[in-house]
């Protein structure tokens, strides 16, 4: 039996979760989501939590059962708390600024780059003296802002000899001795 799968997804204070049709909506102080699902799962509202039962133990029902439950408790998790990522860019010159949805960077390259960031996502810029600039990222749908990171991160990756480009806060980045370090 899937460990995930089997466990309940407990419903917090000012949620609610409806289930029609192969479609589960999360409704929460943050904002509404829905996600469909395998039609031969079952999905239940019982007594302040979300069950999820499977027909058979096939290899495919078994997957779907663990990933059908962890989507269901992301939702439940965005539409009540939210989910923040911080980023951070690091390199001489770097530099971010956040107007509206529109997040422009200087990454270095010969032109600054412009990326329209989707109404779910909420973009905040910070850069204080001698502290490298940071990007903080917040949502109710964890999907969507962990794509939307990746994209950002994959404009300038950090790179392995001087640490340069754009990561997350806390993330340790594996660096490298370079060819003059090498002995004889």
């Amino acid at each position: 039996m899937s460990r995930i799968g089997k466990t309940p997804i407990e419903i917090p204070q000012g949620v609610t979760v409806k289930v029609e049709n192969n479609v589960v909506t999360v409704k929460g102080p943050k904002g509404e989501l829905s996600q469909t699902f395998n039609p031969d799962l079952t999905v239940k509202v019982e007594d302040g939590h979300v069950v999820l039962t499977r027909p058979s133990d096939d290899r495919e029902h078994r997957a779907q059962h663990g990933l059908y439950r962890a989507l269901i408790h992301n939702m439940v998790v965005g539409v009540s708390t939210g989910y923040r990522k911080e980023m951070e860019l690091v390199g001489v010159g770097y530099r971010a600024a956040a107007t509206g949805q529109v997040l422009e960077l200087s990454l270095g390259f010969s032109h600054a780059i412009y990326i329209k960031l989707p109404p779910e996502v909420k973009v905040e810029a910070k850069s204080e003296r001698n502290k490298n600039p940071l990007i903080i990222l917040e949502s109710d749908d964890k999907q969507l802002l962990g794509q939307v990171c990746a994209k950002i991160r994959s404009l300038r990756k950090p790179e392995p000899y001087k640490g340069k480009g754009i990561k997350f806060v806390g993330e340790v980045i594996r660096r490298k001795s370079g060819k003059s370090a090498s002995a004889k």
